[in-house]
């Protein structure tokens, strides 16, 4: 089955709840690289205000991978992932990602296009507390490669 090229415009709700914990931005501030000491060190982070532990900014990534599952997992997508290419990621944080939030992203399919042999599909997750407090907006662009790809 093809891309469905009637995604555009489709909704995902929230699906679940992520509890973003201590260990989890210790361990994602390591594998990336990040050496800033309040990804690390609650001290550190309340020294610059806050009230636990600060994820890196790309950390956001844990939670819209999530809801971008949700579409890869639709068999209506037409989506088949082990033709999926990864094109483009990008963040904007609307605060901080702190130690004890709860988060949940509601994914938007914003534009589906063929490009060259493939399908490249615009998505946006809208990542907030389960309060309805924005925290981030990521937007990623999938290529579904084509059969002679």
């Amino acid at each position: 089955m093809p891309v469905n090229p009637d995604l555009p415009g489709r909704i995902y709700p929230a699906a679940g709840i992520y509890d973003v914990g201590r260990e989890k931005i210790r361990e994602f501030a390591q594998a990336v690289k990040a050496e800033n000491p309040a990804h690390f060190d609650v001290a550190a982070a309340q020294a610059l205000g806050y009230p636990d532990l600060v994820a890196p900014p790309t950390f956001a990534i844990i939670v819209a991978q999530r809801a971008d599952a949700q579409l890869i997992n639709d068999p209506d997508s037409g989506i088949d992932f082990s033709r999926v290419v990864h094109g483009e990621q990008r963040f904007s944080l609307h605060r901080p990602i702190l130690a004890g939030d709860a988060l949940q992203a509601e994914l938007h399919v914003d534009s589906v296009r063929a490009m060259g042999g493939g399908i490249m599909i615009a998505t946006r997750a809208e990542i907030s507390t389960v309060s309805g407090e924005a925290v981030a907006t990521t937007v990623s662009k999938i290529v579904v490669r084509g059969d002679e790809q």
